[in-house]
């Protein structure tokens, strides 16, 4: 599929791992935040060491800043659902993806039924 997608890191997880739900969005443009990138790295140390570099090389290029207003919008989203325990990464992702326009690709039950958002299990 291709598209412009904001990819949580189960996204970016789940299209290195090829899983088949997730393979239509491999060749998809794709935009991060350098907290999933963090987030996505530090996995890849502890699982796959020998791909982390490869895989960091290949989305850093996709990570785009965060601004304060972003930050702001993020956490008035994460207390406005605080009963759904939502990270801190995945509400700034979601609001970034707002603030770009991009759909939020995501497997996080918890973000199923958001709008704006782009589910694959």
């Amino acid at each position: 599929m291709t598209g412009k997608y904001f990819a949580d890191t189960y996204a970016l997880f789940e299209i290195t791992r090829g899983n088949p739900a997730y393979k239509q969005y491999a060749q998809a443009d794709l935009i991060i935040c350098p907290l999933n990138l963090a987030e996505f790295y530090y996995h890849l140390l502890r699982e796959k060491p020998e791909h982390a570099e490869e895989y960091y090389a290949l989305y850093a290029g996709s990570a785009v800043g965060v601004s304060l207003s972003c930050i702001r919008g993020a956490m008035l989203f994460r207390f406005a659902h605080k009963q759904e325990d939502l990270s801190y990464i995945d509400c700034i992702g979601y609001a970034l993806a707002q603030e770009l326009g991009l759909k939020f690709l995501t497997g996080d039950k918890k973000f199923k039924d958001k709008k704006n958002v782009e589910y694959a299990a």
